[in-house]
Parts: C-alpha cells; sequence; structure tokens
C-alpha cells in the first residue's frame, strides 16, 4: 500500500476479547498476532471457496465460505476465526454422501477495535461451510452511489481489506501469519463486472452476471479483494492491462503505458515476477489510499492521472510489493517495515531505471521531508520498524516510519556493502522467503547469515538492532540530496529576495518533484504577495495535478489565500484520498474561522469519503 502520512495517529487502547495468554503479558512476544482471534498454533486454513451474492439495494453480501483446514494441534477440539459486524446464519461440515450436517459454534465477546471471535466446534471432516450476511457498515466495504462514480449512471463497490478488515466481509483467520489459496463466485447486478485479486478474464461475458476467480497462489487475507462496477478492460502489455470505467480506460492507458518496463526492471533486479499477469484497476476518487497492491490486480486511485506520467512512481510502489508484501509477507502488524521498507527501497530502484536517477533522488529527499516533519508527533515507541502495536489499531502503523525509515534502513545497506552485494542479497531473501510469512527476527537472522557474517567488519548486528529497535534516525544514515532541489534552492532565495520576478522563474520544464519542493519549502514567513503573484503566473489555484494542489492549498491556508478556497471546497468534497485531505482539514482546524468553514465542508463530503478516511478526519474535529 503506498503510505497514508497524518500527523494524527488515531492510538486507541483497549481491552482485547481473547483469553489467550501471549495478549496479557506486558513484554511482546514475537510472532504472535496481538490482532487477531485465531487459534494458529491448532489450525489453519488452507483454502477458501466463496460464493458471494451483491445487493447494491441493501449494501449487504449474503456470503457461504467453504473452509478447508489443517491441523497443527491433533488434539484440538476447535477452530476460532475473526470476524467484525458480520451475521452468522448457520454452520455446517459436508457429510461424505452429498448432503451436510450442522456444526457447532458461538460467538465471543465483541470488541471494538478487533471485532468477534467465531468459535466453531472442529468436526471429523477437514471442511466447513459458513454461511453468513455482512454489515452495511462494514470496514472492508465501501458502496458507492451512481452520482459518486466517473460514470455517474451505475454504483460500484470496493473491497479494502488492509489491516483487519477482511473479517468484516469474510469469516477467516484474518492474520498475515495464514495464506491460503482461493476460489470465488460472485455474483452481480446486470450490467456491472466483478474482479478480484485473482486472475481476472476480460473476455467473460457480463450478461450472465456470475463471475469466477481462482488465486492457485496461497496469500494473506489482507490481500483478498473485490470490486464491483461498470468497468472495461484495456491491454497495456503482454500481461498487463487496466480496468476503469470507460471514461478513464484510455486516460489510464496511456499513464501506466510503462508498466511492462517496470515489470521487466523489477525482474532484472531481483527475480521472476511470480504472478503471471499484472493489471491495474482504477477506482472511484473516495479511495483512500494511493494505491493497495492485491495480487495480480492493484487498485489505484485515479488521483495520479496526471496526464504526463509524473506520480507514476505509485505504480512502481505497488508492483514492487509483487516480491516484497505479496512474496515475502509480514507475519504480524509489527513487521509492517518488512513489507512496506523493502517495497519503498525496490520502489526506487525501479523508479531508477524507468524514470532515472533525478526522479529517483528527488522523490527519496521529498520522502525524507515528510519523514523528519512527522517525527515529532510520534511517540518513540512509534518511531521503531519494529512497532509495539499491542492495544494499537494496525492501521496506525502506517506513518513514514516503516515506508521511510525502512528504506534508508535499506539504503544504509547498500551503501554499506555496495549495491551488487546487497542486490545478491535481497534477491536471495525473497527467493528464501517465497510465499512465506516472516518476522523482523526471521529477517535478522538471516541478514547476520548471509550479508553480515559474509562481509565482517563492515555492519555490526548492534548496528542493524539500533536501527530497528531505536526510536528516530541513526547518525549513520544516508541522508538523500539532489543537486537538481539545491539549484531550487537558490533561485527560491533569489526570489524571495527579488533578484528575480515571479514570472521569470525557470519553470517550464520543472516535473511534477520540483513543483513539490519549490512549494513545499517556502520560508514560514511568507508575504501574502507572493502568493498573489505565483497564482497570476501560474494558475496554481485551479491546477490539475492534485499533488501540486494539495500543497498550494496548504500554503493557502497558512497564508490565508482566500481565493483557493472555493477550488479546494470542491477538491475536498471530490477526493477522497486521505494523503491529500486529511493534511488539509488539519491546518484548517488551527484557526477557528477556518475551522468552522472546514467543518461546512466536511458535513457535505464525509458520505462520500469511506470509513477509515471518515475515522480519521472525525478525530481531527473532537480534538
Amino acid at each position: 500500500m503506498k503510505k497514508f502520512t497524518s500527523l494524527i495517529l488515531l492510538t486507541v487502547f483497549l481491552s482485547y476479547g481473547c483469553s489467550n495468554s501471549p495478549h496479557k503479558t506486558n513484554k511482546i512476544v514475537t510472532g504472535v498476532d496481538y490482532h487477531s482471534f485465531a487459534n494458529t498454533d491448532d489450525v489453519v486454513i488452507t483454502h477458501i471457496n466463496l460464493n458471494l451474492s451483491i445487493n447494491f439495494n441493501k449494501h449487504t453480501i449474503h456470503g457461504r465460505n467453504a473452509i478447508q483446514y489443517k491441523l497443527k494441534n491433533p488434539d484440538a477440539k476447535e477452530m476460532i476465526l475473526d470476524t467484525r459486524d458480520l451475521t452468522i446464519i448457520n454452520i455446517s461440515t459436508p457429510n461424505g454422501r452429498g448432503g451436510i450436517i450442522p456444526v457447532k459454534w458461538h460467538m465471543g465477546q465483541k470488541d471494538k477495535m478487533l471485532g468477534q471471535a467465531l468459535v466453531i466446534e472442529l468436526p471429523p471432516t477437514d471442511r466447513i461451510i459458513i454461511e453468513y450476511l455482512t454489515s452495511p457498515k462494514s470496514t472492508g466495504l465501501q458502496w458507492l452511489t451512481p452520482q459518486q462514480t466517473s460514470s455517474k449512471k451505475y454504483p460500484f463497490l470496493y473491497s479494502q481489506s488492509e489491516a483487519i478488515h477482511a473479517r468484516s466481509w469474510i469469516p477467516l483467520q484474518d492474520t498475515p501469519q495464514v495464506r491460503q489459496t482461493y476460489s470465488a463466485t460472485i455474483k452481480v447486478n446486470k450490467n456491472l463486472r466483478a474482479v478480484m485479486s485473482a486472475y481476472n478474464n476480460p473476455k467473460a461475458d457480463e450478461r450472465f452476471r456470475t463471475y469466477y476467480f481462482d488465486m492457485p497462489q496461497a496469500i494473506p487475507s489482507y490481500l483478498i479483494a473485490l470490486a464491483v462496477g461498470k468497468i472495461k478492460y484495456k491491454a497495456i502489455g503482454p500481461r498487463s492491462g487496466v480496468w476503469a470505467e470507460e471514461t478513464l480506460l484510455d486516460k489510464a492507458a496511456y499513464e501506466f503505458e510503462d508498466t511492462e518496463k517496470m515489470i521487466q526492471a523489477g525482474e532484472a533486479l531481483y527475480g521472476k515476477y511470480d504472478w503471471e499477469t499484472y493489471d491495474l484497476l482504477i477506482l472511484p476518487s473516495s479511495f483512500p489510499f494511493g494505491g493497495m497492491e492485491n495480487p495480480r490486480l492493484s487498485f489505484i486511485t485515479p488521483t495520479v492521472l496526471a496526464g504526463d506520467k509524473s506520480l507514476v512512481s505509485l505504480i512502481a510502489h505497488e508492483l514492487a510489493h509483487s516480491w516484497s508484501g505479496n512474496l515475502v509477507t509480514n507475519a504480524t502488524w509489527r513487521d509492517l517495515w518488512l513489507n512496506e521498507g523493502f517495497t519503498t527501497y525496490f520502489e526506487s530502484r525501479i523508479t531508477e531505471v524507468v524514470k532515472g536517477k533525478g526522479t529517483k533522488d528527488m522523490e527519496a529527499v521529498l520522502a525524507y521531508q515528510d519523514l523528519v516533519a512527522e517525527l515529532p508527533e510520534l511517540s518513540k515507541k512509534d518511531q521503531q520498524l519494529a512497532l509495539d502495536l499491542r492495544g494499537q489499531d494496525p492501521d496506525d502503523a502506517f506513518t513514514e516510519i516503516p515506508y521511510t525509515k525502512g528504506r534508508m534502513f535499506l539504503d544504509w545497506l547498500e551503501h554499506s556493502f555496495g549495491r551488487t552485494n546487497f542486490d545478491e542479497f535481497v534477491k536471495s531473501y525473497f527467493q528464501h522467503f517465497a510465499f512465506q510469512s516472516i518476522t523482523t527476527e526471521n529477517f535478522i537472522s538471516y541478514l547476520n547469515e548471509n550479508l553480515l557474517k559474509k562481509h565482517p567488519k563492515t555492519v555490526t548486528l548492534k548496528q542493524v538492532k539500533q536501527w530497528i529497535y531505536s526510536s528516530g534516525i541513526p547518525k549513520t544514515a544516508v541522508i538523500p540530496h539532489t543537486q537538481i532541489f539545491t539549484t531550487i534552492d537558490n533561485i527560491t532565495k533569489q526570489w524571495i529576495n527579488k533578484e528575480i520576478n515571479t514570472q521569470d522563474l525557470p519553470t517550464k520544464k520543472w516535473s511534477t518533484q520540483e513543483w513539490l519542493y519549490f512549494l513545499n519549502n517556502m520560508p514560514q514567513e511568507f508575504n501574502y504577495d507572493k502568493m498573489v503573484e505565483l497564482d497570476k503566473a501560474y494558475n496554481l489555484t485551479n491546477v490539475k495535478n492534485t499533488e501540486i494542489a494539495h500543497v498550494w492549498y496548504l500554503l493557502s491556508i497558512r497564508n490565508n489565500y482566500q481565493k483557493s478556497f472555493e477550488n479546494m471546497r470542491h477538491y475536498l468534497i471530490e477526493i477522497g484520498r486521505r494523503k491529500l485531505i486529511v493534511p488539509l482539514y488539519s491546518e484548517l482546524s488551527n484557526n477557528e474561522t477556518n475551522r468552522k468553514w472546514a467543518q461546512q465542508v466536511y458535513q457535505v463530503a464525509r458520505p462520500g469519503y469511506h470509513s477509515l478516511a471518515q475515522a480519521t478526519i472525525d478525530k481531527i474535529f473532537e480534538k
């Protein structure tokens, strides 16, 4: 997932409704998932077969989940699954004669964050069939009206299972420790098409309203994904294509036509792409993230359709997850940096090949500035790569720490050992742990044996552990830098000192990254007249690039540049991506007049936001 950075951490300390002793101890137990009720030491799911009927009128899914499992403990008497806001209708098992027999079950105590344990008495077979109904308030599903889509004609549904939201639309072991294959039959409304994180057949006939899917590779629950809408397909390479509403299809195909180059760059670096196809689904603008790395079908925000391919590093990021995250997965959300740090590093390497070293370095500097800005807002424990998330929503882990500090740790290893040695190690790491879920400690052990000991006196194990278990940025960090931004610093200084006129700024060939750096690094005491001059010269209030608009609106709020506020209102109503809207609401809330204005805007915008965005922004106005 492309990161969401917020100045607000939604830290909620709640007691767990689970009696397992590890959840009660003061010392964190490596490898224990504190965000799942599942008794994975006793029994694990190996395959799920879903049969889902989508009801847009009631905003519910009537589901049947046929689970296959294996015992790890031969004396186990029950299987415990994760659920949240699910109505369990009945549970049964095949009787061996073509029929079914009921299975005893009961629900555990409700927990506001974790949901509810579903405790099932194990039958003599290795299969359990659960019939259930989702709730309209499922946190893992967003139901959109036709008006909230690009076409304005058909409704839309999409899932967002990361981190622990799969349990709100499928009863299962909702932990990244467990990997399962899956198959699915999806029944939808006439004229709509279903797609999933599996092979999606572009030739499937939508007139029959039933779609079939198969995911033969075992994946964790958070990567099970579903979307339903009036969408079309367009190939952009021999193994990739885009799915989108028809109004966005050609634009998306152009924007992401270099996807095959990215796949080839990834393979050249770290080995074969193991998922056969790689498609992109362009979601409606309410999608709260930049992207989600669902295998074979990354979910992508339309806010990166800039028209000039300037924001396609997001595709490099989601693609890189095909190795780091989807192939080698964090065993618990404490270990999130193994997914996101490796992916952000890998993204930068793909970007260097496809877009050039200049773009790679600029994006590294911008991310580092975001990290430095965020650190004061984080507690010391939340600045560690290996996080202690007990009692805390795992969604709170998605800060700059696992992404940018994680990437900087790997940059440091590359710098210390040399790119050739480090690439050899990373490639072997992906191959060794392929299709496994691992802990931070698994990584440290493998690193020690396969890199540190092979090149003694280069990096110590103590230094590695300082990076992983200590807060802040270690002194050994390689701070990103680019001469491109040094040039902009000099130009900005000359402009502020009136040595260069606004209309003479050399912006004609500036990339999005250069514009972001220029606007992000305005002096604290910024002259209002300079805002007027910039807007008059470059029409920034009406800029279509959502990233540049975001930074311009932040400047407008800080300098009370009211001319931008009407456009900002439309921006906040039309876009649901948290990275772009949450900082604006946060900045607006610092001034009482602006706060009232923002609350009025939010009242209109909130119904169109995903529940994750709603929860984040609600907290801003509660403070």
